[in-house]
């Protein structure tokens, strides 16, 4: 391939199930073994690189941001793998926040190609998938940029998970809820059971579960592979302090944390991501730091201050314009859109709040609406364009009147009802914008790049 474009188009061409409905596939579409081919095939780059490896429903792209900004700043070269991406696919590898480049995308999709060619001949579904080739990818990139450490997000769930090949120091799963239940199972245990797939023998994990049953099976787990483990809120302690943030015209959220760890006690840690949630997250994060420190690697309390100082994590809880303000959130499932709640109740203080609101069919959108509606006095659903997954209107509309008789408006697009919330909407008051990363993805740079015209000298 000779351009960027045709190797994002061959990508995207790909079987990718983030933009296909889930009724249209099962856990039998998910195949480690498809993946280790493809691996054994590139020369196995993951056994050349140590790992953290982190799964769960809620948290574990803030802990994976934190993990890597601490590494970075002890000077380490770290490798950062998410998903999904908001603007563009670079954004899910990183090192040391330094995004892959669209020439150096370019070039492994090409090392790719005679690999891809010759494992879509094989029988019995061995053509890989685009997350499975985003993996790829990263390892390649990690390896030939001579990356320390890598820090991997699991994308769907765990165990089948394509990044569930890896060498891992320490497994991390934060908390669990529903989410992607026709893959995962519809109870709590068999969502754990998923995620915490990707425990391994004799691997230290780290945990915020915090359902009995989610423990329990995490706990079973641990104890028949040999892991020790330290769990949120028993072995793992954290308190939160709210500090006024000076430098806003908003409350802050709570901004440092007390964190202890075993028998290690740490003061006043920074968080700089919104939300009384973040503080587990945060406490998970420095367990995993401190695990390292336990194995070897030098990471200094200075380094773990500044790290955790200077983390950045778009389209969570992200404030990315004032007067009216404007928080852009991906949540997606009941428990992020709980945080987000609560973010929003404790955190700001508008005369009214807007909601611009759009969601995945495979989600349970009528608990996301429960949950939303009350907070708001203004909602306004659309449908984003770029994704098939997303529910219609007109169905959105009628789950809200089984949960609500609230009025609301509806607007065919998300530029659209951006625009139309900017109509609505006072300087005092507040427009969140949730439900969807496919939402988020499709209205950021937007509203970024008017608050910079704003902004910008005449």
């Amino acid at each position: 391939m000779d351009s960027y474009e045709s190797a994002i188009e061959f990508l995207y061409g790909r079987i990718n199930y983030e933009r296909v409905d889930s009724q249209a596939y099962s856990t039998s579409d998910f195949k480690l073994d498809r993946m280790r081919v493809l691996l054994s095939k590139l020369g196995n780059p993951q056994d050349k690189i140590p790992a953290v490896h982190v799964a769960g429903t809620k948290g574990k792209g803030s802990t994976c941001s934190m993990i890597a900004s601490v590494l970075a700043t002890a000077g380490r070269q770290v490798g950062l793998y998410i998903s999904p991406h908001i603007s563009v696919f670079e954004e899910r590898i990183t090192i040391n926040g330094v995004r892959l480049t669209p020439v150096e995308l370019l070039g492994l999709v090409n090392r790719l190609l005679p690999v891809v060619a010759e494992m879509d001949r094989l029988p019995g579904q061995m053509q890989p998938t685009y997350f499975e080739l985003a993996t790829a990818i990263a390892w390649l990139h990690f390896v030939d940029q001579h990356v320390d450490i890598a820090v991997l997000e699991t994308g769907m769930g765990g165990r089948l998970d394509s990044t569930n090949i890896c060498r891992p120091m320490v497994c991390v799963i934060t908390n669990v809820s529903r989410d992607h239940t026709h893959i995962l199972g519809s109870t709590i245990r068999q969502i754990t059971w998923e995620k915490a797939g990707i425990i391994k023998a004799k691997v230290p994990v780290i945990s915020g579960v915090s359902q009995p049953e989610a423990i329990d099976l995490v706990e079973q787990l641990c104890r028949e592979r040999g892991s020790s483990l330290m769990l949120l809120g028993r072995e793992l302690q954290v308190s939160n302090r709210r500090v006024p943030d000076l430098e806003s015209d908003q409350p802050s959220s709570a901004s440092y944390v007390d964190v202890q760890v075993g028998d290690v006690q740490m003061e006043r840690l920074p968080v700089a991501l919104r939300g009384a949630h973040q503080g587990g997250n945060t406490a998970m994060a420095v367990a995993v730091i401190e695990q390292l420190r336990r194995q070897g690697l030098n990471i200094s309390d200075a380094a773990l201050r500044s790290g955790l100082a200077n983390v950045e994590w778009p389209g969570r809880v992200e404030v990315v314009s004032r007067h009216p303000t404007v928080v852009i959130d991906a949540a997606h499932n009941w428990e992020s859109a709980r945080a987000l709640v609560a973010t929003l109740t404790a955190d700001f203080q508008p005369r009214r709040k807007v909601l611009i609101f759009a969601a995945t069919r495979d989600k349970d959108v009528s608990g996301l609406l429960r949950l939303l509606i009350p907070t708001f006095d203004t909602i306004i659903f659309t449908k984003y364009r770029d994704n098939p997954r997303g529910v219609p209107i007109a169905e959105l509309k009628s789950l809200v009147h089984s949960v609500s008789n609230r009025p609301i408006h509806v607007v065919d697009s998300p530029q659209a009802a951006w625009q139309f919330a900017k109509e609505l909407a006072a300087s005092d008051d507040l427009i969140a914008i949730t439900g969807s990363f496919f939402l988020v993805a499709e209205l950021r740079d937007l509203i970024l790049k008017e608050a910079d015209q704003r902004s910008a000298p005449e």
